[in-house]
């Protein structure tokens, strides 16, 4: 079933649709509607439907809703297929990704077009439906796939199934479904009888005995990947497996990752650190779109394409242009300017029963982000809990006389609470919220929601626009990048950075995304030490001794993409990477 050349389409998102609030407004104002068309009707829920072949696309009910709910989009392209719709003028996903025996195949985009729906129909947890209006089934999609790789995939789906190991991006639901300890777990799910092989690669033998609920975020993720690895399946996907991991954490996952494709097994990643999916990945499908409106699925193609595509905003293959701005890690090949002294830090020790942390004194200068990097369970929130004084070392609260700003790992949400009257309640600047918080973000179109309800990266950016729009001297973030996809983990930076200069402060960075580290960062502490027994922090650093000195502890080296900047991870053991060891250049070639 292809789609005409120009496609409209009108998505309404009725979470945030309140016509109780606005009595029907777009129906209302409607030019169709007033000459008696009904191109704007209420349906039997309550809620207003749009019909896509009377819409004339004036838009003026997307600028009436007073809530944002409306979308009206004329999607103009060739040869696309509508794989999927959630129902009349709900999101739509058009192309599917093709999996590849023995090859790991990459997805790239935004969040909210179609990534985890794309795997969800591959591994058939959703069964499609072409038509919005009609009803799902396999025989619509085989017939749309005819003479193609995916037609006899969704005809052996359909007949007969593919075995799938699915591992989701929402990984604290398996503490809320599981409450047993982590060994029972893993026992569940060990289908190929691999489950110590497993538990010594994944470093999960001192938590077997932990329970699911009590273990950390990164310890949770491992165990997820763990679960989906001990399936005995044909086709495994893994929804965000570097979230809560550590830099070796997340190239360890990645080399297991690939092992298991090499088992001539099909494997599919969604994964938003650039780094990691072109570390782990053969083949890349880049996602473009519009957020909860539609998402369309490109052609496969190399990594290296496929991301530096991505990063520019144009497909060459599609001849399209998806985003006017080109991504480009251009600040790393600024020199670093000279910046006067803001404040200096102590050295002091935190010690715990069976861990302490020993910390270098340091000076942080005036509309400086100093990054910390390090792997996890080695001091990194600790440090940063003892410079806010949230937590006293080992000769009490450390005074720096400064008013600190503070945005935890974990994010848990306030229930029975709106996001406008979090901000509301907030003590923020107006005028920087306005300018740069809610302008990046669209923090206001969010405002009708409970906090509970927030996706992650939702969440995240609430926090962070809160966070940045207080009043302090002194902004320590730990890990901001979580949950949010490339762009906008790149415009977080941005507005971290702006906020910064314009305010003539500092901020203190904890992240495990290193192109996300490097893009905004002037200077980095290293910390060193075994974790969960002794951590060492550094004294802050340049970046390229910094870099130097982490990605040494870790025996990885990265070179720079001659096209957009980014950084790369060198295969282990390839030319480039021994090269680059002689010299003792780890990262900036």
């Amino acid at each position: 079933m292809a789609e005409q050349e120009q496609v409209r389409i009108a998505v309404i998102d009725f979470t945030k649709c309140h016509p109780e609030k606005c009595n029907y407004l777009c129906k209302r104002m409607c030019p169709l509607n007033r000459t008696g068309k009904e191109c704007i009707t209420i349906a039997n829920d309550g809620k207003p439907r749009i019909s896509e072949q009377l819409c004339t696309a004036c838009r003026i009910c997307v600028h009436k809703c007073p809530f944002n709910a409306i979308s009206i989009v004329n999607l103009t392209a060739k040869f696309i297929n509508r794989v999927h719709c959630y129902g009349e003028n709900k999101f739509r996903l058009y192309g599917l990704p093709v999996p590849m025996q023995s090859k790991v195949i990459g997805l790239i985009g935004r969040n909210g077009i179609g990534k985890s729906t794309a795997l969800k129909i591959l591994a058939g947890k959703i069964v499609p439906r072409p038509d919005c209006k009609g009803e799902e089934s396999y025989e619509s999609i085989v017939e749309l796939f005819k003479g193609k790789e995916l037609q006899a995939y969704f005809e052996r789906l359909s007949k007969q199934g593919i075995k799938v190991s699915f591992k989701p991006q929402e990984i604290n639901k398996i503490a809320e479904a599981f409450k047993g300890r982590v060994e029972q777990l893993l026992k569940r799910f060990d289908e190929l009888g691999k489950l110590n092989e497993v538990v010594e690669e994944l470093n999960l033998s001192d938590i077997l005995k932990s329970s699911v609920s009590r273990i950390s975020g990164g310890e949770l993720q491992r165990v997820a990947i763990a679960c989906c690895i001990l399936r005995d399946a044909e086709l495994y996907f893994f929804d965000e497996p570097s979230s809560y991991l550590d830099v070796q954490e997340r190239l360890r996952i990645a080399k297991i990752i690939r092992e298991l494709a090499e088992k001539e097994k099909y494997v599919v990643v969604v994964e938003h650190d650039l780094a990691v999916l072109d570390y782990l990945s053969d083949f890349v499908h880049v996602l473009f779109g519009s957020k909860g409106v539609y998402g369309v699925v490109s052609s496969r193609m190399s990594v290296l394409n496929g991301i530096n595509q991505y990063l520019e905003g144009y497909l060459k293959n599609e001849n399209i242009r998806f985003r006017e701005k080109e991504l480009v890690f251009s600040r790393i090949a600024e020199k670093p300017e000279k910046k006067a002294s803001y404040l200096a830090y102590p050295a002091f020790t935190k010690s715990y029963k069976n861990f302490k942390l020993e910390a270098l004194g340091g000076t942080i200068m005036k509309s400086e982000v100093l990054g910390i990097l390090g792997p996890n369970a080695i001091g990194k929130t600790t440090f940063v809990k003892t410079l806010a004084g949230i937590i006293d070392s080992d000769n009490g609260k450390l005074n720096l006389g400064l008013k600190l700003a503070f945005k935890p790992q974990y994010l848990r949400p306030e229930e029975g609470i709106t996001v406008e009257e979090l901000i509301m309640q907030s003590s923020l600047d107006r005028e920087l919220f306005e300018t740069e918080a809610n302008k990046r973000f669209a923090v206001s179109e969010l405002y009708e929601r409970n906090l509970e309800e927030l996706s992650g990266g939702e969440l995240q950016k609430v926090s962070l626009a809160v966070t940045m729009c207080k009043e302090a001297d002194l902004y320590l973030l730990d890990e901001p990048s979580a949950f949010l996809d490339v762009e906008e983990r790149l415009n977080a930076a941005e507005f971290i950075k702006s906020v910064i200069e314009k305010k003539e402060k500092a901020c203190i960075v904890v992240d495990h995304d290193l192109l996300f580290q490097d893009y905004l960062c002037d200077r980095l502490i290293v910390f060193e030490g075994i974790p969960a027994k002794h951590g060492k922090a550094l004294e802050p650093q340049n970046k390229e001794l910094a870099m130097n000195r982490f990605l040494a502890s870790l025996d990885i080296t990265f070179r720079r993409d001659p096209q957009t900047g980014r950084p790369r991870a060198n295969k282990l053991g390839s030319v480039k990477d021994q090269e680059q060891k002689k010299q003792g250049k780890y990262y900036y070639l």
